[in-house]
């Protein structure tokens, strides 16, 4: 089905509307969420010609796991953009684009009513996607490809022309691998949909140039990755993944992919009344329960507000308006143009307080509280005075601190560091082989309390906290609201600036970022056994 002037009108306006409601109801991070500082600081080092690398001058590391994205941001920053702006800018376009797409999908690709389609672009508009860019991650980009090839997916089911819509899907697919690893799991079940759909006969050309653009292309940028790191995966996959099965991961991805689609689960329950609903219903969960399956592989960690299960809503909420088609005739319902005037004004009363409520759901799952800055960032925008020295700092809070000090640094989670990554832990003779200037970690107890070990956390805290006391550091500062969740910053007393340092740090306007509140500094308090 053509899109026509109304088709646009509507389109103009979810998009005015989303754009009004990104201005007035969205809180907009003062600065980046860890993790996706991470990638900026490797973006960063692109830009300005030192190669994908955490340290400049060290060895290539693969970190930032948002492969295809980083390089966009490079490329920006290489024109004049700052990192910070390029992100936000990719970030908040690439939702935009997203909306877009889901309503003409769902008008073209279904032939659903406007209504439908309005309400899929909304739902999508008033979603955790903008709270992503919010907090400076690139997740809209990576379900931005993921909306695209479902697009094609569903162009491809309907038994349209599948040379181009084919390598439409095929150059989407690769696209999401490019971006992600997991993308090219996503592609492959969305392949695996169009095979259940249209049988093995009829997609033989779609499968030959599926297999043929991943094999060339997303062959050879394997075999480049794997010269250029050294080894074939991500560094995080190899850090969270562990070659172990997280059943507590595969349960949170449940969660998150229920909580944000939740009010489209009816329809897919009800698709299950005919054999023929029934079959699209399994072509369109083929891709959603396989995705958040893979999740099982790898650890949970920094999963923030969902984000790796976020490309599964635009699926959905492109997917839901063929199961219920058929359910006026089967129910033998009137249609709209045979009721009465009265009953007209009813249902739409009814059926907008349903559309309305639907939309305050999903923008009340999407908060974030992200309102506040983080002393963090204070404390790195303080050492970047310091930048240029050589200085190293070992950091458990690997995103904010490095990138905008700009120092040297190690990831004692090991995210950024392949010897930690693989060997399960920082340990005494690395950190002496480092010798950090600075040690700070996050740790759940305080200078006034006494620590404690119950995971893998915990343990590399007390590694951190035992090489710096026995190696002469002195504490500067132990920042929190409460003595159970706390920063600890410690600096080593013999290099030219330490005394400036510590002082500086003693000094800082150390905020908490849930809260905004100024957070105490328990180094400065006597130890309470």
């Amino acid at each position: 089905m053509a899109l026509d002037r109304r088709d646009a009108l509507i389109l103009l306006a979810l998009l005015a509307g989303a754009g009004l409601y990104a201005a007035t109801l969205v809180t907009w991070a003062p600065h980046p969420f860890e993790d996706a500082a991470i990638l900026m600081r490797y973006a960063q080092h692109v830009a300005e010609g030192h190669g994908i690398v955490w340290n400049v001058g060290g060895r290539p590391v693969d970190g930032a796991t948002d492969f295809l994205f980083m390089l966009l941001i490079a490329g920006l920053a290489r024109c004049g953009m700052t990192v910070d702006t390029a992100v936000r800018l990719v970030a908040i376009g690439s939702h935009f684009l997203t909306v877009a797409i889901v309503y003409a999908a769902v008008r073209r690709t279904g032939g659903a009513a406007r209504w439908m389609a309005a309400l899929s672009a909304a739902y999508l508009a008033v979603g955790p996607g903008l709270r992503y860019a919010s907090a400076w991650f690139g997740t809209p980009f990576f379900a931005l490809f993921a909306c695209a090839a479902w697009y094609f997916a569903n162009r491809l089911a309907k038994e349209e022309d599948s040379g181009a819509h084919g390598l439409g899907f095929t150059l989407c697919g690769l696209a999401m691998g490019l971006t992600r690893p997991e993308g090219v799991f996503l592609a492959v079940f969305m392949l695996a949909a169009i095979v259940y759909w249209r049988g093995w006969g009829p997609t033989r050309r779609i499968i030959a140039t599926f297999v043929l653009v991943f094999a060339a292309l997303g062959g050879a940028y394997f075999v480049w990755r794997w010269h250029y790191f050294g080894h074939p995966l991500p560094n995080p996959y190899y850090k969270k993944g562990g070659g172990e099965l997280h059943w507590y991961a595969l349960r949170s991805a449940v969660q998150g992919a229920l909580r944000f689609t939740l009010p489209f689960t009816l329809p897919f329950i009800a698709a299950f009344r005919s054999r023929e609903a029934a079959r699209k219903a399994v072509f369109a969960l083929i891709p959603i329960v396989g995705f958040v399956a893979i999740w099982v592989l790898v650890s949970d960690a920094m999963n923030y507000l969902w984000r790796l299960q976020y490309a599964l809503v635009p699926l959905v909420v492109m997917s839901w308006p063929p199961l219920v088609e058929g359910v006026f005739a089967e129910w033998r319902l009137p249609r709209w143009r045979d009721l009465e005037r009265k009953s007209r004004v009813t249902l739409a009363v009814l059926g907008s307080i349903v559309f309305v409520w639907v939309l305050v759901y999903n923008h009340r799952m999407s908060r974030l509280p992200i309102k506040f800055g983080d002393g963090n960032y204070t404390i790195a925008t303080t050492l970047r005075d310091y930048a240029g020295k050589g200085y190293t700092m070992a950091v458990t809070e690997a995103g904010l601190l490095p990138y905008y000090s700009r120092w040297k640094a190690l990831d004692t989670w090991g995210l950024n560091d392949p010897w930690i990554a693989r060997h399960g832990i920082v340990t005494d003779a690395y950190l002496r082989e480092k010798h950090p200037e600075l040690i700070m970690f996050h740790a759940y107890f305080s200078a006034v309390t006494k620590p404690h070990v119950s995971n893998d956390w915990d343990a590399m805290v007390m590694v951190l906290k035992d090489y710096a006391e026995r190696n002469g550091y002195i504490l500067a500062g132990d920042f929190g609201e409460t003595p159970n969740d706390t920063f600890f910053y410690y600096v080593r007393p013999d290099f030219a600036d330490s005394a400036t340092i510590i002082r500086r740090i003693r000094e800082a306007d150390y905020t908490w970022m849930s809260t905004g509140a100024k957070c105490l500094n328990f180094a400065m308090l006597r130890r309470v056994d």
